[in-house]
Parts: C-alpha cells; sequence; structure tokens
C-alpha cells in the first residue's frame, strides 16, 4: 500500500490520497470489497466519498463500488473530508503544536479548553481552535480527535485530518501500539507506592457527568507509581489500559489520594489550582499511514510543579 498527495487541478492544496495498487490475487474484485477488507474504511467512509467525483478512482478515471478493479490498476480513493458535519464553530486560539504532517495532528492541549462544545463552552473548544487553524491554512479537514481530554486535562493529543485516519488510530487506542502516560498531583501518598488498580466503572445516578466503582460496570485499568512526594502530597505517573470517562481521578480517588483540585471526587482549591491536577505527559503511536513510531513528551505544567514546592 502506498500513499501519495496528488493535489493537481482542479484540486485545492492539502488534498489527502490512497493509492493501492491491485494485487494479483484481488484481480477482478469489486472496488468495494477492496476498500472494507484490504484497505479497512468503514462503511460510513465509502458512503461518503462514492459519491464525490474525486472520491474512488481506478487509473485516474472514476469507478463506483461495483466496479471490478483488474491486477495492477490503481486503486485511488479520497481521505480529505469534502464537508464538515461536525458542526463545530471555528474558533481563533493559540495552538501548541508538537507534530504536523498531512494526515495527524498532535497538540499540547492547554488545561481549561473543552475538547468539544458544551454548555458554557460552545465556542472557545480546541476543536474549533484546530478548524480555524485549518481554514487559515487552506487545510480541507474536520475535527477528528482520536482520544479525548477532560476540559481541566492538560497536555499530549493526538487527532487526525480525516476520518480514515482516525478509524485506523482508534482500533489500537487500547492496545500496547498505543500508549499513553499521565502525571497527577494527588492529595495524599499512595500506599503501596506503585499497583494496579483495576476496579469497574459506570455512570452515577446522581450526576450525568460523575463516574462510580460499580460491580457491573465497564471494566477499568489504571498503573500507577510514585515519582516524588511531599508531607501531604505526591506525583504520581499513571499508565492506562483502558480509556474510562474519569478513569484516573475516580480510581485515585478511590485509593485515598484524590487529585488535587479534584472538585468532583475529591476537594475543589481554587487557591492551589483552577482544576484537577492531570496532565497527559507522554503519548507513544504507530503512525497509522506510515508505520512510523512517534513519541511525543510534554513536561509538568507550572500550576501543577508549583503544588509541590507548597
Amino acid at each position: 500500500m502506498a500513499i501519495v498527495d496528488l493535489t493537481s487541478a482542479p484540486y485545492a492544496d492539502h488534498v489527502r490520497y490512497l493509492s493501492y495498487i491491485v494485487p494479483p490475487e484481488h484481480d477482478q474484485v469489486e472496488v468495494g470489497m477492496l476498500l472494507r477488507r484490504s484497505l479497512g474504511l468503514s462503511a460510513g467512509l465509502i458512503k461518503r466519498i462514492k459519491w464525490l467525483d474525486d472520491g474512488i478512482a481506478l487509473d485516474g478515471k472514476r469507478a463506483t463500488t461495483r466496479t471490478r478493479a483488474a491486477a495492477g490498476q490503481c486503486l485511488r480513493i479520497r481521505l480529505s473530508d469534502s464537508a464538515r458535519s461536525s458542526e463545530i464553530p471555528p474558533c481563533p486560539g493559540a495552538l501548541d503544536i508538537l507534530y504536523e504532517d498531512d494526515d495527524l495532528l498532535v497538540v499540547n492541549k492547554p488545561p481549561g479548553v473543552a475538547v468539544h462544545p458544551g454548555i458554557g463552552h460552545w465556542a472557545h473548544t480546541l476543536g474549533g481552535f484546530v478548524l480555524h487553524y485549518y481554514d487559515k491554512r487552506g487545510i480541507p479537514a474536520d475535527f477528528h480527535p482520536v482520544h479525548r481530554l477532560d476540559k481541566g486535562t492538560s497536555g499530549a493529543m493526538v487527532m487526525a485530518k480525516h476520518s480514515y485516519g482516525q478509524e485506523l488510530l482508534r482500533q489500537s487506542l487500547h492496545s500496547s501500539a498505543f500508549h499513553r502516560e499521565y502525571l497527577a498531583v494527588c492529595d495524599g501518598i499512595p500506599a503501596p507506592t506503585h499497583g494496579s488498580i483495576t476496579f469497574p466503572l459506570a455512570h452515577s445516578g446522581e450526576s450525568v457527568i460523575r463516574q462510580e466503582i460499580r460491580s457491573d460496570g465497564l471494566p477499568a485499568h489504571t498503573d500507577y507509581e510514585l515519582i516524588t512526594h511531599t508531607a501531604c502530597r505526591s506525583l504520581v505517573r499513571l499508565r492506562l489500559k483502558t480509556g474510562r470517562t474519569h478513569q484516573i481521578r475516580v480510581h485515585m480517588a478511590a485509593i485515598g489520594c484524590p487529585l488535587t483540585g479534584d472538585f468532583l471526587y475529591g476537594t475543589e482549591q481554587p487557591e492551589l489550582i483552577a482544576r484537577p491536577a492531570l496532565h497527559s505527559s507522554t503519548l507513544s503511536f504507530t503512525h497509522p499511514l506510515s508505520g512510523e513510531e512517534l513519541t511525543f513528551s510534554v513536561p509538568l505544567p507550572k500550576d501543577m510543579e508549583t503544588l509541590l514546592t507548597i
């Protein structure tokens, strides 16, 4: 499988295409079958691209999902979005970009910025910042986050520039191919100083956002390790085996070490920090198209660092 970037007229710059040379064993196989089984496209993505003039082509000529491909032909599909369905309003905002190529964007998310629009933060979102950035550079892409961070959480976060890249990365999200590491400042000192927390999690009936430990909940696995501590607080490294909502916050509170400043599972402390003290410090994954191993690390932000000096 080869990736090619074809930006010749009449298409705008930055349009991304995927090319696949049909092997002998797939001679006379229908294009739709190749898209699903050989390239791993979802039914939704195939439905979107099949109506585009440049959506599916064989040797440069438009093809349908029923067209039979001959061995040696070049099957080309459009990956870039032709329209935005997220309905996120673009909004000017600072982006701390750690990495960018034709398929991916990795940013250092600031604390206090929600990833998606919601009540009280419709316009001022990371998704809006990203779409404004794309618009300024003529990049035909919607917002395709691979994972999410809570509004208060800072640090490394990856998104794709097309739904194909998003789908491939999400398939690896809870595997060894996608590694996430967090730093948290907690009230108290965990004992033992390292271990695994495996309490299952479920939505609480008391709140639309609060999670709770419940025997009928979804499996959740967090590994933790104490890095350093003061008399009353600790800096803990956490590795996720699953990615449940509020997983780290609930699990650390469950062992008696809630995140400092956590209004939901601990004690709100605005005089010390305006958010739960959680930071996405390291992100490692395999590039879904090039196969390159990528790793990004972001140092502990100042507001969390200061907590360890008080």
